[in-house]
């Protein structure tokens, strides 16, 4: 019992720590995202990838409504054969950078999710979409590693403890995406035009 009580003791804490302006932040660019055309490109590796997968479905699929745009989302996590290609044939490291030089464009978005921080392909994707001047979002644990210095929004979990940086990272995750079907609920029925929509700083 005591295991679980200290468990959500200190998970409830961290929750508490969560950075809700930069968070607000991130639902404010891809509300945008969906009408500037922008494309959505999300990666992680091991449980980091698993939270990718499971933010592309949700972007994809839970934020329809008729009539308007649709999110053009794409996980860099989910296609074994390109991947595994790219692994074996250029290295692990470029696994990432590798598919966006084939379908980045600038002003896309690029999300990572690296509990360090420090994965060298997802540091090297970022590091590409940076100079393919796309915008770029971290989801990260621990003291950030080098992904929290690079990406323009740094969503950081502060915790050392992995089990917690990966539960809030998919809370995170579904905190935007509630947040994403909310807005476009209650948004008149006329789809909003491209040029009224404006990019977040």
């Amino acid at each position: 019992m005591e295991r679980v009580t200290n468990y959500i003791t200190l998970l409830q804490q961290t929750i508490d720590q969560l950075p809700k302006d930069k968070i607000v932040r991130v639902i404010d660019l891809l509300y945008s995202a969906r009408f500037s055309g922008r494309q959505v490109f999300i990666m992680g590796n091991g449980g980091s990838a698993s939270t990718a997968s499971h933010f592309v479905c949700d972007l994809s699929k839970n934020t329809r409504r008729e009539g308007w745009p649709r999110y053009k989302v794409i996980g860099l996590s989910d296609n074994m054969a390109v991947f595994s290609a790219y692994a074996n044939d250029e290295g692990y490291e470029n696994v990432f950078c590798e598919q966006l030089a084939n379908l980045l464009l600038p002003d896309d978005i690029v999300i990572a999710i690296s509990a360090s921080g420090n994965s060298k392909n997802v540091v090297n994707a970022i590091q590409y979409a940076k100079d393919q001047n796309a915008f770029t979002i971290g989801f990260t644990g621990f003291d950030g590693g080098i992904l929290g210095t690079l990406v323009d929004i740094n969503l950081h979990i502060n915790s050392d403890i992995i089990e917690h940086v990966e539960d809030l990272h998919l809370v995170l995750e579904h905190m935007i995406i509630k947040s994403l079907k909310e807005r476009v609920q209650s948004e008149s029925m006329t789809p909003i035009l491209l040029n009224d929509v404006q990019t977040p700083q």
